[in-house]
C-alpha cells in the first residue's frame, strides 16, 4: 500500500463544524503496509525483494517507483487492472495525527492473482536468506497461498518470518518466527486482554510468557517474539526459557510502522543466523528510533549503529 502524508498547521477552528482547519505546508509519500518492511530492509542495507499485488493505477505506479528508488527488487510484484492500490492518507499537524483517510477496496479475482504470484515465486532464481510474510489482511495471504510459500521455503531451507493479523488466524506450520503484538497474540491464543487507555495491562492478565508458549505450541515450535509496547518484548523459543527484552525510556511521537521495523530487523537476524535474543535486542533499539519519528518511519543502518554504540 502507499502511505501519503499531508503536513500542515492548525491556527483556527472551522466555522462550518467544530473541527480544526489544517493549512497544508507539504505533502509526501512512502511505501506502506508490507512494503514498509521492504523499505526498512533497504534502509538497513539489505538486498530485498518485494512480492505482492498493486494496481495499474497511478498510486501503484508511484509505489513501484518508490521501491525501485530505494533499491528493492520489484520483479515479483504482480500489477493488475483488477486491483486498486491501497492508499492511506494521514493528515498531520504539529506532529499530531488529525485524521487518516483509507482509499481501498476488497481484492477481486484473488485466486487467479495468487496463482500468478506463486508462479513468479516458483520460477524465481534469486537466493533468499529469509522470507517475510507480512499480513495486513488485504486478501493476499490465504491459507492455501501461505501453505505453498511455507512448502517452497522449507524445500529450499529458507526460514520464514510471519507478522500476523489478529482477525486472520493462519496455520503456520514450518514458520521459524512469528512477531505478534500483545493484542494480536492474545486474540490468536484465545486469551482476553484488558488494558487501560495507556495500553497498560490490567492486573490478572495472562503473562506474555504463557501466551507465547501457547502460540509456539499452536504453530508447531515456531519461535514467538511478542512486542509489548512500553514493556519491551517477550521472546519464546522451543526448549528455552522465555526472555524479556526491556525497552528504553524515550519520547514517542508515532508508533505507526514500529512493528514493521521489528519484523525487518528480525528477518535480517534470522537470515544471518544471529541468535534470536540478540536480534530482538537490536530490533528493540530500532523500534525505539522509529517511534521517535512522525509518520511511517524507517531506521537507517547509520542510525541503528549510533544507537547501539550509545547504548
Amino acid at each position: 500500500m502507499l502511505d501519503e502524508f499531508v503536513w500542515g498547521e492548525v491556527s483556527r477552528i472551522s466555522p462550518e463544524a467544530p473541527i480544526p482547519v489544517v493549512e497544508v505546508t507539504a505533502r509526501s509519500t512512502m511505501p506502506g503496509g508490507a512494503a514498509n518492511v521492504v523499505n526498512n530492509l533497504c534502509a538497513l542495507g539489505a538486498r530485498a525483494s518485494v512480492a505482492g499485488f498493486i494496481g495499474t493505477d497511478s498510486p501503484g505506479r508511484h509505489l513501484r517507483a518508490l521501491l525501485d528508488k530505494e533499491g528493492a527488487d520489484t520483479s515479483l510484484v504482480v500489477a493488475s487492472s483488477t486491483v486498486k492500490t491501497s492508499v492511506k492518507t494521514r493528515v498531520i499537524a504539529h506532529k499530531q495525527h488529525v485524521v487518516r483517510v483509507d482509499d481501498e477496496r476488497a481484492l477481486v479475482d484473488g485466486a487467479r492473482l495468487r496463482n500468478r504470484l506463486l508462479a513468479k515465486l516458483r520460477s524465481s532464481r534469486r537466493a533468499f536468506g529469509a522470507i517475510v510474510l507480512e499480513d495486513y489482511g488485504k486478501g493476499v495471504l490465504s491459507q492455501p497461498f501461505v501453505d505453498e510459500v511455507l512448502a517452497l521455503a522449507g524445500a529450499k531451507g529458507v526460514p520464514v518470518v510471519v507478522d500476523p493479523k489478529k482477525e486472520h488466524p493462519l496455520k503456520l506450520d514450518g514458520a521459524a518466527l512469528v512477531t505478534p503484538n500483545r493484542e494480536e497474540a492474545c486474540t490468536l491464543a484465545g486469551v482476553p486482554v484488558r488494558a487501560d487507555l495507556a495500553g497498560v495491562p490490567a492486573r490478572g492478565d495472562v503473562p506474555p510468557e504463557k501466551i507465547g508458549r501457547a502460540l509456539s505450541r499452536k504453530w508447531h515450535g515456531a519461535a514467538v517474539l511478542m512486542t509489548l509496547g512500553a514493556e519491551g518484548m517477550c521472546l519464546v523459543e522451543k526448549g528455552r526459557r522465555a526472555r524479556r527484552i526491556a525497552t528504553k525510556t524515550l519520547e514517542v511521537y508515532d508508533v505507526a510502522g514500529a512493528g514493521d521495523t521489528v519484523c525487518a530487523v528480525m528477518a535480517l537476524g534470522v537470515a544471518n543466523n544471529v541468535p534470536l535474543d540478540q536480534a530482538a535486542a537490536i530490533a528493540n533499539v530500532a523500534a525505539g528510533i522509529v517511534v521517535g519519528k512522525v509518520g511511517t518511519g524507517t531506521v537507517t543502518r547509520a542510525e541503528l549503529l549510533r544507537a547501539l554504540e550509545v547504548g
